[in-house]
């Protein structure tokens, strides 16, 4: 059994590690606000909605077992679950029954789920450009990526995500 950290053993953050920390959250907190708003301004959509519908789109014939888009979006089968009969009702997305999987369900997208994606896509890009990638240079988009690459294996690896 772990017993808690004492206030003494902690190993607080120096000024530099909390620095970045902060600015790490507030980075990811306004871009997440900026894409929420941004979504449903121009398209209507929420960012969970878009979401659910780029894996969708991007695949070959445009539906992927249930399983399988739970592993792309990281979420709980209840959210996915009440996710998808919101969209089902909007007739972006429809649920069938798996051929290989009694159990299991293969997500599609419709052709108005099509349409609604499209039409998002390019202004949501157009806003992620001018807010983030315009103000950052290849050696900065690269430390990016190498700073996921060695942090999403230890989250894994702690069972966090």
């Amino acid at each position: 059994m772990q017993t808690p950290t004492s206030a003494n053993s902690v190993p607080w953050l120096t000024k530099h590690e909390d620095a970045a920390w902060r600015s790490f959250l507030a980075l990811s907190r306004g871009m997440e606000r900026a894409i929420d708003r941004q979504l449903q301004r121009d398209s209507e959509l929420s960012s969970s909605e878009y979401h659910v519908l780029v894996p969708l789109s991007e695949s070959q014939d445009g539906s992927l077992p249930s399983r399988e888009l739970l592993r792309h979006l990281d979420w709980e089968r209840s959210r996915l679950s009440h996710m998808l009969s919101r969209m089902e009702k909007r007739g972006m997305v429809c649920r069938k029954p798996s051929p290989q999987d009694a159990r299991g369900l293969i997500v599609e997208i419709t052709e108005h789920g099509r349409q609604v994606i499209n039409g998002a896509a390019p202004s949501h890009l157009t806003m992620v450009r001018e807010a983030f990638m315009d103000n950052l240079s290849t050696d900065e988009m690269q430390a990016l990526v190498n700073m996921a690459d060695k942090v999403i294996p230890r989250l894994e690896n702690m069972n966090l995500i």
